[in-house]
């Protein structure tokens, strides 16, 4: 991919194909050991350049840069419907891959949010749209837009057997329960929750910019990280199991005092450089001085 870049004239930005399928695996085995791997293998890019990450597009989701054994196992877990496949992907949408636990979507949003690179959301994930396996080829993740509960969700006034590709109506994804109206009018909704995380991510320049290093906190079921810049340091912290994780981390650089989250304003002390604290199933921290 690096010469795509050019020298510095020519790739702007390239997408990180490598990370996303990683981001499943690490989720789906309660381990930061595939992402620990794949950015170990990232090469460094110009400051002028950018990595985009992202948790799910318009094809299927790429299964090309991963081992044979990898592969079967990602098809296996994610898509054990023959239909659910194709090519060497899986076409599905991000909240049917993640058995439309809010938990488990938010979660890998902070991943998204939160890791170097520029983050890219696909139509309808921030919603949490579902797909439609029964149409053909790469369609059952293009399906309209659902805007809110009217007529074609609010696509298009069209008769609806003038559609590109029909609506999604089935009894859990369909127009009448995920869409946009519904959830703008709900604070609690993930399109709240994915905004509010969008906002802070816009006042914090360290995420787009920053250096990224991992840190240590005794377990691999936590991804634990500093996004630094000589302005800011945050440390981020994402539970990627489904138990409670206790644990400790070494900030050496920040001795006494008290972190607060980004996010939700909760506080947590650092005493000696040491932060002690405990993480719910699936909860992510982003944390600053």
């Amino acid at each position: 991919v690096l010469p795509y870049f050019g020298d510095e004239d020519e790739f702007h930005m390239g997408f990180h194909f490598p990370i996303m399928p990683r981001l499943y695996m690490a989720l789906r085995q309660s381990n930061t050991m595939p992402l620990v791997d794949i950015l170990a293998r990232t090469p460094p890019i110009s400051k002028t350049n950018q990595w985009c990450i992202f948790l799910r597009n318009h094809d299927e989701l790429t299964l090309e840069m991963v081992t044979e054994a990898e592969r079967e196992w990602m098809w296996q877990e994610f898509a054990p419907d023959q239909r659910m496949r194709l090519n060497l992907g899986i076409r599905r949408r991000l909240a049917p891959l993640l058995d439309n636990d809010v938990r488990k979507i938010a979660l890998m949003k902070s991943l998204l949010l939160t890791l170097a690179g520029s983050p890219i959301i696909y139509y309808g994930d921030e919603i949490g749209m579902g797909d439609d396996i029964w149409l053909s080829d790469r369609n059952g993740v293009r399906t309209p837009m659902q805007w809110n509960d009217q007529m074609n969700a609010g696509f298009s006034t069209a008769d609806e057997r003038k559609l590109y590709t029909p609506v999604v109506g089935d009894d859990v994804y369909g127009y009448k329960i995920v869409n946009v109206t519904d959830q703008q009018s709900y604070p609690g909704s993930l399109l709240w929750l994915i905004r509010r995380m969008i906002a802070v991510r816009k006042q914090h320049r360290v995420f787009g910019r920053g250096d990224f290093t991992w840190v240590s906190c005794d377990t691999e079921q936590v991804a634990a990280y500093l996004r630094s810049s000589p302005a800011e340091q945050l440390l981020i912290l994402n539970n990627l199991s489904a138990n409670t994780q206790m644990i400790e981390s070494l900030l050496p650089h920040w001795q006494d005092g008290v972190l607060y989250d980004l996010l939700t304003g909760a506080q947590f002390p650092v005493y000696g450089g040491v932060l002690a604290l405990t993480l719910t199933p699936y909860q992510y921290l982003w944390l600053a001085r």
